[in-house]
């Protein structure tokens, strides 16, 4: 059959010596390549790989790849290594399981500005387009099966750094089970060819004992011979073989030569080790700018003891000025890369203000992250948030399962308020008095004041299995005496026969103790202690004395006591009668919720006694104690004039 008009003209314009020569294509399009004209590589190279041409087919792969005469494509690099690599092309199988084993993004043409814009005109279009331009696709999908297939055969046929990779795959478990007995074969394999990678893997598992008995020399003998070809984790892990003398003869001179080498090549570890001997002067001379530069080189590398070390040196300013923002900055970085110790720090930051602004809802999240890790203490913190409601809404069942976690970590102080909140268990859980007594007893055994206190409490209301009122006069005792406010103001209440205990009343003792606990700054005490003095009670009556304690009671928020202050300046009792003073008393009363504060201060503002009249603030404030179910309230309410 005769050709036809342009299968002639084809011929015509090709050689007839290469027609059916895929060899000589290839060495057509690699004359062309050297000249840089890279289409007509393509062009040449494509017919030898029509043809078989191995070889060919691993030059296109290399041009898609290096984005050489055409835009640059993994997608279409892969498809080109794949053909090689069937063929058996050793680099082509190798550059192929490097490509899966990686994955690659999408390109950014094809999913960027341009494809966003094309398709706001027109999607459909837009995607033909692509698809017309990357007929493979803009995406390399992640393969570990693939990458583990021919990183096999690559490391079979004898390349060098397949075998290295291939070993890395069986120690890191990526795309096999992990084995690194088969890692040290293969590390061994790529290590005798003089490839440093190997080198560096074989000296890690001699060193780190891993498949094999530890042997420190045999690994640090594989890490010089790394370290001598340049390899940076190498120079890293024979420097600290150096710094621990394990292996090879301690030096730190060594240490720091390699750790500054690498720390030269960039690699984060090498920054880190270096940047810590300048900070210590321990292999380097002491230079703190040097040391924060190489720090925020590794930390830039998300290289978690740089960052956790740039953190600290900020908090603390150790030869440089302390900054909490920036501290704060880098221990955010940490907490972000799951580091629970930061975490936790990052929480009490947000807690307290100190270098971020103040915000419960950050400090509960971080607080329960570094829980949600085994950080005991913030384990605690965040159940002691779940009990207020700060940061999270309250929630009892979780405040008692982060306690519970914290307690079994060893924190008394969360043995002693899971005993607590086990004794009053709210709602529908049921009161569990057996296990709270246990974990009282517990943390009071190890010499916990507020447990003891608690502990006698539990005694005093008959709700512990065992011991009685001796036992929790001993416990108010020791905690009392040890300086617990709280003990010593409940001894007073047992010395005043407050508890249902056969004792008899002893109100010289009882005194005794409220004034120690007064003194300890306890409200309660300070406002029991008032209106003793102030009624005469067991002691000599002292309008005076009782509105000292009274007044120092309603400074800690003791809303009795705030309300007995404004009745004491409105009647000038142990004081000098002034309504403005009473007025102000009232209303932090009436704020922390007093009824009759409430209604008093409502009955000032509506006569204008101790401040100007105004009924709006009056009407308000009776509504108040009104919905409280103050009688007084309630009648007022419907007798006050309506404007």
């Amino acid at each position: 059959m005769a050709p036809s008009l342009a299968e002639f003209f084809a011929r015509m314009r090709r050689p007839a010596q290469v027609a059916e020569d895929p060899a000589k294509w290839f060495r057509l399009g690699t004359r062309a390549f050297e000249r840089r004209r890279y289409m007509k590589a393509l062009s040449a190279w494509k017919c030898a790989a029509g043809k078989g041409h191995a070889e060919s087919a691993y030059r296109i792969g290399r041009l898609y790849a290096r984005g050489e005469g055409v835009i640059r494509s993994v997608p279409d690099a892969a498809k080109w290594y794949e053909r090689a690599a069937e063929a058996g092309h050793t680099e082509a199988q190798f550059e192929l399981a490097s490509i899966y084993g990686a994955g690659a993004a999408p390109l950014p043409f094809a999913s960027g500005i341009w494809f966003e814009s094309a398709s706001a005109c027109n999607r459909e279009h837009a995607q033909r387009n692509v698809e017309a331009l990357f007929a493979h696709g803009i995406a390399v999908e992640k393969n570990l099966t693939a990458a583990k297939r021919w990183m096999t055969a690559a490391a079979e046929a004898g390349k060098a750094q397949a075998q290295a990779g291939l070993a890395e795959m069986y120690r890191r478990g990526l795309g096999v089970e992990r084995d690194y007995a088969a890692a040290l074969h293969w590390y061994l394999q790529a290590a005798q060819q003089g490839n440093a990678a190997g080198q560096y893997g074989a000296g890690d598992l001699y060193y780190l004992g891993l498949g094999v008995a530890v042997d420190h020399q045999k690994g640090a003998e594989w890490y010089e011979k790394a370290a001598r070809q340049g390899d940076a984790r190498a120079r890293v892990a024979l420097a600290n073989a150096h710094l621990s003398g394990r292996g090879v003869a301690q030096n730190r001179g060594a240490a720091a030569r390699l750790l500054t080498e690498a720390a030269e090549q960039g690699e984060a570890r090498g920054l880190h080790g270096a940047a810590m001997m300048h900070l210590n002067g321990e292999g380097l001379p002491v230079n703190m700018d040097r040391a924060e530069t190489l720090l925020r080189k590794s930390a830039k590398q998300n290289h978690l003891p740089a960052i956790i070390a740039l953190a600290q040196l900020y908090t603390r300013g150790n030869g440089i000025a302390p900054d909490l923002r920036e501290a704060a900055g880098w221990y955010q970085r940490a907490a972000e890369l799951e580091d629970a110790e930061s975490q936790f720090i990052l929480g009490r930051l947000y807690a307290t203000g100190a270098g971020v602004p103040p915000n419960l809802r950050e400090s509960a999240k971080w607080f329960l992250r570094a829980a949600e890790q085994g950080h005991a203490t913030a384990a605690h913190n965040i159940a002691a948030y779940y009990v207020k409601g700060a940061g999270v809404d309250r929630d009892e069942a979780e405040a008692i399962k982060w306690y519970t976690v914290a307690a079994s970590k060893g924190i008394t102080a969360s043995q002693v308020q899971l005993g607590k909140l086990l004794y009053k268990a709210a709602g529908d859980e049921p009161r569990d008095k057996s296990r709270a007594a246990d974990l009282l007893r517990k943390a009071a055994e190890s010499g916990d004041l507020e447990a003891k206190t608690s502990l006698a409490m539990l005694l005093l209301q008959g709700e512990a299995e065992s011991g009685g009122t001796a036992d929790a006069r001993q416990l108010l005792t020791q905690a009392a005496e040890a300086g617990h406010a709280g003990a010593a103001l409940h001894l007073g209440h047992l010395c005043l026969g407050r508890y249902s205990t056969a004792e008899d009343s002893n109100t010289a003792e009882a005194v005794a103790w409220y004034i120690k606990a007064a003194e300890g700054n306890d409200a309660e005490a300070q406002h029991t202690l008032g209106m003793m003095c102030l009624k005469g009670n067991g002691v000599a009556a002292d309008p005076a004395a009782a509105a000292n304690w009274i007044e120092r009671a309603a400074h800690n928020d003791h809303a009795a006591s705030q309300f007995q202050l404004g009745v004491m300046y409105c009647i000038g009792e142990g004081v000098p009668q002034d309504f403005a003073r009473a007025i102000q008393w009232y209303e932090l009363a009436a704020q922390l919720g007093n009824p009759v504060a409430q209604y008093n201060l409502a009955i000032m503002r509506a006569k204008g006694q101790g401040c100007e009249v105004d009924r709006e603030s009056a009407r308000e404030w009776l509504h108040r104690a009104a919905e409280q179910g103050l009688a007084a309230a309630q009648a007022a309410l419907r007798d006050f004039p309506v404007n």
